[in-house]
């Protein structure tokens, strides 16, 4: 069968303290949840009743076990979900310091099982019939994952909604310079292009919104969305649409998983066809509810908590 949303990318098991406003070295307990931002895109998807799958892999071990299960559960298809003999699953702290304040410790040496994704191995068929394929930045970081990544696009040409996650993770490069070439030629083969400033900063050299969203115009896509943090989201896309949202009033608690709430969201609206404001309001909505909880992959909410906290102009 075409999938609604096929995710290529990171995977892993996210240990969140069960303690927040406490340093790492004094916590004492810990939640264990499914994690990657490409892998919690698509069960943001899936809660909205969208039939969702990831390409990715894991280590040969008990906590890739698990995260097949917890694909399972959130109605992920995880065919595509290979295991790597002699790599570890990645697992990834966090520290909850609300309500802006969220380091990450990624746990992925000697090397990730989601950056051996190989080309050989892609069922490009499934990736081009897909209504919506869902790419990310740390994917082009590293072979064979980057040669996969771009073979993937350039396989897909465009058709449907194809969207590049800029997803800048300065620890899986050595600069921004070396990234934006490979930035530049995932642009090319992508309709949909989202990331916070820094990551269009990175993608296009352009930091200020308005700027970077015509850059991104400019490089091929045809909507480009920049999150603004606590000025909201901006989305302009090739028919001269533009749409700036504010952010829905929430009580942080972590805001880690938002993002990823927010582009299952996006590609949910966009299947359905909505215009471009109501995409982005549905979507930060989505965002706010998951930056209330503690976790992200079981934290992303129901069609009916949207519209509920949509209705309420809050997430209470």
């Amino acid at each position: 069968m075409a999938y609604d949303l096929i995710t290529m990318g990171r995977i892993g098991v996210d240990l969140y303290p069960l303690q927040t406003g406490v340093p790492l070295a004094q916590v004492t307990s810990f939640g264990k949840f499914l994690g990657g931002s490409a892998t919690n895109v698509a069960v943001a998807a899936s809660r909205l009743g969208r039939s969702t799958a990831v390409i990715t892999r894991t280590g040969d071990d008990a906590f890739g076990r698990y995260l097949h299960d917890a694909l399972r559960d959130f109605g992920v298809d995880d065919r595509w979900v290979t295991s790597v003999p002699g790599l570890n699953t990645p697992v990834t702290f966090c520290e909850v310091f609300p309500p802006d304040d969220f380091p990450l410790y990624f746990y992925r040496q000697p090397k990730a099982p989601d950056l051996e994704i190989d080309v050989h191995e892609l069922d490009l068929d499934a990736v081009g019939e897909a209504s919506v394929f869902w790419v990310t930045g740390t994917g082009l970081s590293e072979e064979p994952s980057r040669a996969a990544t771009l073979a993937a696009l350039a396989h897909r040409a465009k058709s449907g909604t194809t969207v590049f996650d800029l997803d800048w993770r300065p620890m899986f490069w050595k600069d921004p310079e070396s990234a934006r070439p490979f930035y530049t030629e995932a642009l090319r083969h992508t309709t949909v292009a989202v990331g916070n400033l820094d990551e269009v900063e990175v993608a296009t050299g352009v930091r200020e919104p308005h700027a970077a969203a015509r850059a991104l115009l400019d490089a091929g896509v045809e909507l480009a969305v920049v999150k603004q943090g606590p000025k909201g989201v901006l989305a302009v896309n090739s028919k001269g649409e533009t749409a700036e949202v504010p952010p829905l009033p929430v009580n942080v608690l972590n805001g880690l998983g938002a993002g990823d709430a927010f582009g299952g969201s996006l590609c949910h609206g966009l299947l359905e066809g909505w215009d471009l404001e109501r995409v982005m309001r549905y979507a930060n909505a989505a965002g706010a509810i998951v930056a209330s909880r503690l976790e992200c992959s079981s934290a992303m909410p129901t069609p009916t908590e949207v519209e509920a906290a949509l209705a309420a102009g809050a997430v209470r």
